[in-house]
């Protein structure tokens, strides 16, 4: 099965550091956990605090008092909500991580009921399931059934596509959003099949 520190650490390799960018929907954020989305954290009463006795904050300062904090943070509210213990396949594992943290359980949860709904042939592989965001028994039943007659590669392309649209369509419903739209394509994959 799939192991949370090997997805938190390529998806907290994009998620950066300390950043307080206006431009942001989250506002500040720390490793990619946006005080306006996330606003009673654990960690952001210590951010205060270290701002306030330093006079700004410094990524130097995460690694000494944050990574146990985020790491629960992430863990709590994106992994266990795709339930990615359960996910036999490393890099299916990480995708929907890391697409989770980027634009929620929920919706990559939604896209990869869509994805599997996509690849069944018409119902000739399995039936389809209804597309809820909810990452339940049938969900995981279909993804182990996907991958075993489609293999990973396939899923993994198709959840990454369906990443890329979501990306095109913010920039394309609210321009200002461009200026992400080189760290966001970091995070789109695709494989050779």
């Amino acid at each position: 099965m799939a192991d949370f520190l090997t997805a938190a650490k390529k998806t907290l390799s994009n998620e950066g550091g300390y950043v307080n960018n206006s431009n942001d929907r989250g506002g500040e954020t720390i490793c990619g956990i946006a005080r306006q989305f996330w606003p009673s954290w654990e960690g952001w009463p210590k951010v205060d605090e270290i701002k306030a006795q330093m006079g700004s904050f410094r990524d130097e300062f995460i690694d000494l008092h944050f990574r146990e904090m985020i790491l629960k943070f992430y863990r709590e509210n994106f992994w266990d909500q795709i339930a990615g213990d359960q996910i036999p396949d490393q890099d299916l594992a990480n995708e929907l991580f890391d697409t989770a943290v980027n634009s929620s359980p929920k919706r990559a949860i939604e896209f990869l009921q869509t994805a599997l709904n996509l690849l069944n042939r018409n119902g000739k592989l399995y039936s389809d399931i209804i597309v809820d965001g909810c990452m339940g028994r049938q969900t995981i039943a279909t993804t182990l059934v996907c991958l075993k007659v489609r293999g990973p590669v396939v899923l993994f392309n198709l959840l990454n596509i369906l990443q890329g649209a979501h990306y095109v369509h913010i920039m394309q419903r609210e321009p200002s959003q461009e200026e992400f739209a080189i760290g966001w394509l970091r995070r789109v994959e695709i494989k050779k099949i």
